[in-house]
């Protein structure tokens, strides 16, 4: 009997009812009320915060959000940048059963304003220079006012339903369009399978990320996974970039570093020195980690990358970890406790293993959104049968390790052949001059689509010898035909590589 690609332990423990998230997050305040729980750092100091102060800042602010009128069920949309309101704001809410809304600090006030019919919010809360619409359907906070809120009357942790609403991010996903991610107060007690499945991470672990709080990643593994097991988050406060990184990782010895791919290769490109004694390993998240970078990192540091593929809609599930590594070109298994399947992208049943396909989470798992607001049948279309659709190309191997093939749009046709763009740039990101690289087809004639390489690099390379590296490492069918050099890649806010922005901008012209 073929096997086929379905990766399934049994199911991780129930998430207990009743249930709050904030609570869950906190509940080691009562154990370790003195212990750091977040410290803001810069080469010039930092501003550290314990477990015991954490707490009676969000209730304090929770009970001064119910002092204001708000009501259960309340959405507030933030619009906040990295400061310690962030996460006290968020976890204040949702004490209280209101629905916090993080957003981008980056975003622009038309943008804001895009977002506000959908969302209705009875609250929106401003940062100092964070672009807010000049005129909104709801009282708008300063952000300055709620360092007033920490002492007032503290409010008690409403309990409920795990799977009631807990609060809403946004993602462009596939479509390009912003989408309102709910997400249940359970969604919380999923990430338990990434401590494990994916951090290694233990209560005297110091975790230095060194993203924006409104990302889910940072969000999450940044600050709340942290909390929740006892041990310090690190967060670069302002002044912190790619220079002084490596000085805060050693300065307030980070046990753990976190970051996008992005953050990995703007580091390794400062030639700073990386050998930090007390870092264990770093964790990459939000695209694919180059083989490349990850070599280089583990060269320059000597700890190894761990790197874990997930969506807003479902955070993170597939993931190498310090006890399981992953096998060679591949990014990980499933984490311990997910059921997961590749899809035939037609009949949505599982293919034979080893066979490419759609990487599919089962409904079952306690970390899936609970749809898109106000968009029903967007959220309807991703599901089919127990499965939510992710929209990756991936294979399994018969012990449930997953190689990814790249996002179901991105993919490239070559000849009737489909070829992952990630082969290629792994190939292209050897040359010692290229500093990253992006592959895409692109349309040449009107019935005629070739691979394009884009590389960024200091100078035009001589083509022939790119040609000709590529042919020692890569099939025929899956070459470049054309190499163009470009000053940077196209990203996402997410930072990842937009692939059709390529498409779109060199098409005919090659």
């Amino acid at each position: 009997m073929t096997a086929l690609s379905v990766f399934d332990q049994g199911p991780p423990p129930p998430c207990p009812a009743p249930f709050n998230m904030a609570r869950y997050v906190l509940a080691r305040a009562g154990e370790l009320p003195d212990k750091v729980a977040l410290a803001v750092v810069t080469p010039r100091g930092a501003e550290r915060w314990s477990y015991g102060r954490l707490e009676r800042a969000v209730l304090g602010t929770a009970g001064a959000l119910v002092g204001m009128g708000l009501k259960p069920g309340d959405r507030i949309l933030m619009r906040l940048g990295n400061t310690v309101e962030f996460p006290i704001l968020f976890l204040a809410a949702l004490a209280v059963d209101m629905v916090p809304v993080p957003t981008s600090s980056q975003l622009t006030a038309p943008e804001v304003a895009g977002l506000l019919p959908g969302l209705g919010p009875a609250l929106v809360v401003q940062g100092a220079g964070v672009a807010v619409p000049e005129e909104t359907p709801c009282p708008v906070l300063p952000a300055a006012a709620l360092a007033g809120m920490h002492d007032h009357a503290p409010a008690d942790y409403v309990m409920g339903a795990p799977d009631r609403l807990g609060y809403i991010i946004y993602t462009s996903g596939t479509s390009g369009v912003a989408r309102a991610v709910m997400h249940a107060h359970r969604a919380i007690w999923a990430r338990r399978m990434m401590w494990t499945g994916w951090y290694g991470l233990g209560e005297a672990d110091r975790l230095l990320h060194a993203g924006a709080f409104n990302w889910t990643y940072t969000l999450g593994t940044g600050l709340m996974d942290p909390w929740s097991i006892g041990a310090t988050a690190l967060i670069p406060g302002p002044g912190a970039d790619r220079h002084t990184l490596p000085l805060l990782i050693r300065r307030y010895g980070a046990t753990i570093f976190a970051a996008a791919p992005g953050v990995f290769r703007q580091v390794l490109a400062t030639e700073a020195d990386l050998h930090v004694p007390g870092l264990r390993h770093a964790l990459s998240a939000g695209e694919k980690l180059p083989p490349a970078t990850a070599r280089a990192w583990r060269d320059r540091s000597g700890t190894p990358v761990y790197e874990a593929l997930g969506m807003s809609e479902c955070s993170t599930f597939v993931s190498g970890s310090p006890a399981d590594p992953p096998a060679p070109g591949t990014a990980g298994r499933p984490q311990p406790g997910r059921r997961i399947a590749v899809l035939d992208e037609t009949t949505h049943a599982p293919v034979p293993i080893g066979q490419p396909g759609i990487l599919a989470v089962s409904r079952r798992d306690p970390g899936l959104m609970l749809g898109y607001r106000g968009a029903e049948a967007e959220a309807a279309a991703r599901f089919a049968g127990e499965w939510f659709l992710t929209g990756d190309t991936v294979s399994m191997a018969g012990d449930g390790s997953i190689t990814y093939l790249g996002r179901g749009d991105d993919m490239m046709n070559a000849g009737g052949y489909r070829v992952s763009p990630l082969e290629v740039e792994d190939v292209l990101t050897r040359h010692p001059d290229i500093r990253e690289a992006a592959a895409a087809t692109l349309a040449v004639k009107a019935d005629t689509e070739v691979i394009a390489a884009f590389y960024v690099a200091d100078a035009g390379l001589d083509e022939a010898a790119l040609a000709e590296g590529c042919a020692a490492r890569l099939a025929r069918y899956k070459r470049p035909r054309v190499f163009i050099r470009v000053t940077a890649l196209p990203r996402g806010a997410n930072g990842k590589i937009r692939r059709k922005d390529l498409r779109d901008t060199h098409g005919r012209r090659a």
